[in-house]
């Protein structure tokens, strides 16, 4: 089989089974990488730049020689390397889950589920709070969990699959602003910046064109990611909450407290704050926008030589 009919066919049948399956509940290898990373940054832990850089190359490298050898599999590689790095159905589901809570009054319910959506102080948001944070986070992570690996899948395979996900899982693990890890997740997190320019981009602008989906328009949302996405303390964060606040007619940004302190975000579109319907809506759009990257992606990969 051609290698781009391959990798096409690959990524498309391992989106369906994230689609229809979902993460592994059990033995994921993503949570199987973190915990080696965790083990190995005992080893590797210093507070400079230096160590950082170690630590990345070490984790990150590991998985993309493992990538190399793996993608000898052909066709059966591609697609359980595909479904083991998507999270898109899983994050879907979370957003559901959290609208559920939020509608019944379940304040505690919802704030015990945020923690799978992000990394925010669920103790001090009340049910807007929660609301927001979840909404933001599903934005972003429609890029981080099906977008990107996606994209890095079709140009660069089995590897691109591995390999995007490990530098992604290590940003989430040690790439934050706080004492301990300042100089250490540095490159970390600079090399989840580099790998996700583009497709936070392309997440942004499938977001414009299918924002009439979820009610939107495309001008209100290609508005607000022209005029707000570079206040984002995140050059890709800021493009594809932005782009959806615009979508979904909302504002996101204020105050995030995080459990290593608090930040003040940027308003980010010109609407009302998001309420619960809004969170449903935001999970519609990532569900379109999955859809659209996976036909983007798979085209891409036809393209390949």
């Amino acid at each position: 089989m051609h290698k781009g009919i391959s990798t096409a066919a690959g990524l498309l049948l391992g989106f369906a089974l994230d689609r229809v399956l979902a993460d592994p509940r059990r033995w994921h290898p993503v949570a199987g990488f973190g915990t080696a990373a965790a083990a190995l940054e005992q080893r590797t832990y210093a507070d400079t730049h230096r160590a950082g850089i170690l630590h990345e190359t070490v984790a990150v490298g590991s998985v993309l020689a493992f990538g190399a050898v793996a993608a000898r599999g052909g066709l059966l590689a591609t697609t359980l390397a595909t479904w083991t790095v998507l999270g898109g159905r899983s994050l879907a589901r979370a957003g559901h889950d959290m609208a559920d809570r939020l509608d019944a009054g379940d304040i505690d319910g919802a704030r015990e589920l945020l923690p799978s959506l992000c990394g925010r102080d669920p103790s001090v948001l009340d049910a807007d709070g929660l609301a927001r944070a979840a909404l933001e986070s599903i934005a972003e992570n429609t890029s981080d969990a099906t977008v990107a690996p996606l994209l890095w899948g079709a140009v660069a395979g089995v590897p691109g699959l591995l390999t995007y996900r490990a530098v992604n899982t290590l940003d989430a693990m040690v790439g934050y602003r706080n004492e301990r890890y300042l100089r250490f997740g540095w490159a970390a997190a600079r090399t989840d910046d580099v790998a996700n320019l583009v497709p936070a981009r392309v997440t942004g602008l499938l977001t414009v064109v299918l924002a009439p989906l979820v009610g939107g328009t495309p001008g209100q949302s290609w508005q607000a990611w022209r005029q707000d996405a570079r206040k984002h303390p995140s050059p890709n964060a800021g493009v594809v909450e932005a782009s959806m606040a615009g979508a979904l007619g909302v504002r996101l940004g204020g105050r995030t407290q995080y459990r290593y302190g608090a930040e003040l975000r940027p308003t980010l579109g010109t609407g009302r704050a998001p309420e619960t319907e809004d969170l449903r809506r935001a999970v519609r759009m990532s569900e379109a926008v999955q859809i659209g990257a996976v036909a983007v992606s798979a085209a891409l990969a036809l393209l390949r030589r």
